[in-house]
């Protein structure tokens, strides 16, 4: 499990066209890619499970806890990213809620475009 920044102080600033906004940049495929979103309500839980391709979780609003092939939970929050390779078993739980983007595909490779949390 690798943890990963995708919030606006590691964007990039764009003004074309009369713009004024932040691009985080995530992710870019050529295979195909699966995208959801998930609704974990309070106490909420993603089991343990083992992924079946590599994914990539994106924190966008609340937070809670990740654990990978480690047996401690990590604390995540808004403007994170967890990636976890094929096969690499993991489980996500909130108290108090979140909402997050997944993406799953063959060619997921988050350290070429995302930061890693510091």
């Amino acid at each position: 499990m690798e943890l990963f920044q995708f919030n606006k102080e590691v964007g990039k600033k764009i003004t074309k066209f009369d713009s004024d906004f932040i691009m985080s940049r995530i992710i870019q495929t050529e295979k195909p890619a699966h995208i959801g979103c998930m609704h974990l309500d309070k106490n909420g839980i993603i089991g343990h499970h083992q992924a079946v391709v590599p994914q990539i979780l994106l924190i966008l609003n609340g937070g809670g806890y990740v654990k990978g092939a480690e047996e401690e939970y990590l604390k995540v929050k808004s403007g994170d990213a967890v990636f976890w390779e094929k096969d690499e078993w993991h489980e996500t739980k909130t108290d108090t809620g979140l909402t997050a983007i997944v993406i799953e595909s063959e060619e997921l490779e988050p350290s070429v475009i995302m930061p890693k949390e510091k």
